[in-house]
């Protein structure tokens, strides 16, 4: 076999105060929430949308805000609902512990929709395309935190003999798939570098949940693939004809993301033509 690479010495910690300690992966939540911030404020400028945008720079900041707390709580109970219902049904207040770990993106996606289709309609904007601009954003943090990932040693890839194999803390003595990069390279700068190019280059922008459509895809897709690499949750293994609670929560969404297109198609506002 290749001799495999041994895992960096990264600690999970960034900063440790004794008192107070920082760690990567918030770190991770808190740049990616930034990012996606100022890139909402560069999607929204005049030069893209020549009939306006289709919400303020103060109503993106307040979506940033709303849809962070729907990733935490989102994510939360989906890992709880999705992953060890039994095990925290029996021991609830276990599920209150959100700095031991335990997030689902899946969840997370679920709960950042809930606050995109309430506040949409408290604000009579068109949920589609705030979904289009939140889908655009989303991968920014996707590859930020599977480098966190990847820094904690955690979610690693099944055994393999590949170069650039990794022997991981938690994973014993033989090298491993990076699977945790692999899906910063997929979820992350691909799916980000793929809707920006559909943003400026195309008219997708004006077609309501079109990019949002590309977006499920792309990471329902991103995510079926990397799972073929990513050791399963050892507590759940493999399930139904041996796909991954990952790939079995992804097809819906690349299902979702063909509709989304299709509707599409037909909701093209005459108003909003590109210049």
């Amino acid at each position: 076999m290749t001799a495999a690479i041994n895992f960096p010495g990264f600690s999970p910690v960034a900063l440790d105060l004794g008192f107070f300690q920082v760690r990567w992966y918030a770190l991770a939540y808190i740049g990616g929430l930034l990012l996606a911030w100022w890139y909402l404020n560069r999607m929204l400028a005049d030069k893209w949308w020549p009939g306006g945008p289709p919400v303020s720079k103060k109503e993106a900041e307040d979506l940033v805000f709303w849809g962070m707390l729907g990733v935490v709580l989102g994510g939360r109970l989906g890992y709880v609902l999705f992953y060890k219902p039994a095990e925290y049904l029996a021991h609830p207040l276990e599920i209150l512990k959100v700095w031991q770990g335990g997030m689902s993106f899946h969840g997370g996606l679920v709960g950042v929709t809930l606050v995109i289709i309430l506040y949409a309609l408290a604000k009579k904007r068109s949920m589609f395309s705030i979904g289009d601009l939140a889908g655009c954003a989303v991968p920014i943090g996707l590859g930020l935190g599977r480098v966190a990932n990847f820094v904690n040693g955690e979610l690693y890839g099944r055994t393999t003999d590949v170069p650039w194999a990794v022997i991981f803390p938690h994973g014993g003595p033989i090298g491993r798939h990076p699977s945790q990069l692999y899906e910063a390279l997929l979820e992350g700068l691909i799916l980000f570098v793929v809707l920006r190019l559909l943003f400026t280059r195309t008219d997708l922008r004006f077609r309501p949940g079109a990019l949002c459509g590309c977006f499920w895809i792309g990471y329902g897709l991103s995510r079926i693939t990397v799972e073929f690499f990513r050791e399963p949750d050892d507590f759940l293994g493999f399930l139904w004809m041996g796909a991954s609670m990952g790939q079995l929560l992804s097809i819906p969404m690349v299902l979702f993301g063909v509709w989304l297109i299709a509707r599409s198609r037909k909701t093209l506002p005459a108003s909003a033509q590109p210049a």
